[in-house]
C-alpha cells in the first residue's frame, strides 16, 4: 500500500470536498453525527468508566461512519445503520486501536500532572491560595505541561487518524494501522497543516451563532477524513468542480430556497436538449470535409458525432455529456479495482 504525497492545498480540498458530501445528504448527516453525540453523552452519565468507554469504541463508530462515506462515494445512501456497522466486522482491532489511544491519553494525562497540573489543579477546584512567586513558578508549571501535552498528543492523533479506516478497508492489524497512519500523516504535514489551521478557524466561526454552526462543521470533519484517506492512500486525484454535484440526487436542506431547487431540473432539460441535437449530427461521416479537419469527434461511449469544441475530452478520448463521461470513469474504477 503506497502512501502519496500530496501537495499543501489539498489541506483545503479535503475539507471543500467534505462539504460537498455533507451537502450531497445533509439531513441524513446531521442524524448520524446527532446519535453518535447522544451515545458520547449517555456514556458520560457514567463516572470516569462512561468516558474510558467511549475512547475505547470511538474508532469502531468512526470505522462505520467512513464504511458510509464510502458507500456514498460509490453512489449508494449514507444510512444511520452505518454508524454500527463495523461492530459486526471488524470490533476487536477497532477497539484495541482504542485501547492504544486511552493508554497514550492516560500517560499524556499522568506526566502533565507530574510536571505542574496538579498544582494549577489545587488553585482551580481547591482554591488554593499562593503568593505572587508561587504563582508565576506555577505559570511556568503550567506552560511547560502544555507543551509537553500537545508534543505528545500529535504524533498520537497521527497515528489514530487512519487507524480505523485502514483497519476495516485493509484489513491491516491495529499496530500496522497505526504505524502506516502515523508515517502517512507525516509525510503529508504541509497539507495537514493547512488542514488543522482552516479547522480551528472554522471552529471559531462556528461556535459563534451559538454554536449553531457545528451542525454543518462536524460531518463536514468527518467526510474530509474519508476524502484525506483517498487522497494519501489510494491516490486519487483530488478536485472541486461542478461535475460533483452531478453524481447524485441531493437531498435539500432546509436553508434551501426555491430557486436552488429548479435548477436541477432545469439543466437536465438543457442536458436532454443538447443529447438530441447531438443524435441529429449522427448523419454526418468521419469523411466529412470537417471531420478531416478534426471540427468533428466520436463520443467514447454512444459513438454519435459531436463538435470537437463542444465535447469534453478526457484521456484522448471524447465525451458528448457529462453522465457519459461519468459512466466512462465509472467504468475505469471497477477495473482497476480488479
Amino acid at each position: 500500500m503506497e502512501i502519496h504525497q500530496v501537495s499543501a492545498k489539498h489541506g483545503w480540498h479535503w475539507i471543500a470536498n467534505g462539504f460537498h458530501m455533507f451537502r450531497k445528504a445533509p439531513m441524513i448527516w446531521v442524524l448520524v453525527c446527532f446519535t453518535l453525540l447522544l451515545i458520547a453523552m449517555t456514556l458520560a452519565l457514567i463516572p470516569i468508566l462512561g468516558q474510558f468507554i467511549f475512547t475505547l469504541i470511538s474508532p469502531v463508530f468512526l470505522a462505520g461512519i467512513m464504511i458510509g462515506c464510502r458507500e456514498q462515494d460509490q453512489g449508494r445512501q449514507l444510512e444511520i445503520v452505518h454508524l454500527f456497522v463495523a461492530f459486526k466486522t471488524n470490533v476487536a482491532p477497532l477497539v484495541t486501536v482504542g485501547g492504544i489511544y486511552l493508554i497514550g491519553q492516560v500517560l499524556i494525562i499522568g506526566l502533565v500532572m507530574m510536571i505542574g497540573g496538579s498544582q494549577m489543579t489545587d488553585m482551580l477546584l481547591y482554591g488554593k491560595r499562593v503568593d505572587e512567586s508561587e504563582l508565576i513558578n506555577v505559570m511556568d508549571n503550567m506552560l511547560t505541561a502544555s507543551l509537553v501535552a500537545l508534543l505528545l498528543s500529535i504524533p498520537l492523533m497521527m497515528a489514530a487518524w487512519f487507524s480505523p479506516l485502514l483497519v476495516v478497508f485493509h484489513n491491516l492489524q491495529p499496530i500496522p494501522a497505526m504505524k502506516k497512519s502515523f508515517f502517512a500523516c507525516l509525510k503529508n504535514i504541509i497539507p495537514f497543516q493547512l488542514y488543522g489551521i482552516l479547522l480551528i478557524i472554522f471552529s471559531l466561526i462556528a461556535f459563534m451563532p451559538y454554536g449553531a454552526g457545528l451542525v454543518i462543521l462536524i460531518p463536514t470533519i468527518f467526510a474530509s477524513i474519508y476524502v484525506s484517506y483517498k487522497d494519501i492512500f489510494l491516490g486519487e486525484e483530488v478536485s472541486i468542480s461542478e461535475d460533483y454535484y452531478s453524481k447524485g440526487d441531493f437531498q435539500k436542506a432546509t436553508w434551501s430556497n426555491g430557486e436552488d431547487d429548479s435548477e436541477p431540473v432545469k439543466k437536465e432539460e438543457k442536458a436532454e436538449e443538447k443529447t438530441e441535437e447531438r443524435k441529429q449530427r449522427d448523419t454526418y461521416s468521419e469523411k466529412s470535409p470537417l471531420a478531416a479537419e478534426g471540427d468533428i469527434v466520436e463520443c467514447h461511449q454512444c459513438k454519435i458525432l459531436i463538435p470537437k469544441e463542444e465535447a469534453i475530452r478526457f484521456q484522448g478520448h471524447f465525451f458528448c455529456n457529462d453522465e457519459h463521461f461519468q459512466q466512462y470513469q465509472d467504468s475505469m474504477d471497477a477495473d482497476s479495482k480488479k
